[in-house]
């Protein structure tokens, strides 16, 4: 049985070229994205190493954390993994469900963070 990735007629095929105009565009966009997840990353370490836990500002950054780890998975996920080159709807099957298993993590999270919450206010001296 011959290999389906060694097919010379196949455009996935280990043969297949690209141009060196194609092949600068992508590595542009590699590096792009490489030196925004960096710039990502690095601004998470200092908000966590100079404002401490405790803080009235520790909401926010907590907040933000969420927020750049979110930009960062999405970058991750369209350019490394090669979804953003998909057609539309296939984004859609692969992405919805994530989103509505991630809504409902934060719904049972926060529904049974307030119950503990509740309980434990009760029991304070």
């Amino acid at each position: 049985m011959e290999r389906d990735d060694l097919i010379v007629n196949d455009s996935y095929s280990l043969n297949n070229t690209h141009t060196d105009e194609q092949g600068v565009t992508i590595r542009k966009k590699i590096i792009k994205v490489t030196v925004l997840l960096s710039v990502i990353t690095a601004i998470e370490v200092g908000l966590g190493v100079f404002i401490k836990q405790g803080t009235t500002m520790w909401p926010v950054v907590k907040w933000s954390f969420i927020v750049m780890t979110l930009i960062k998975a999405f970058y991750i996920v369209a350019v490394f993994m090669h979804l953003g080159d998909e057609r539309k709807s296939l984004r859609y099957v692969i992405l919805v469900p994530y989103v509505l298993f991630i809504i409902y993590l934060l719904f049972i999270g926060i529904t049974d963070s307030n119950y503990v919450n509740d309980i434990w206010l009760r029991f304070k001296p």
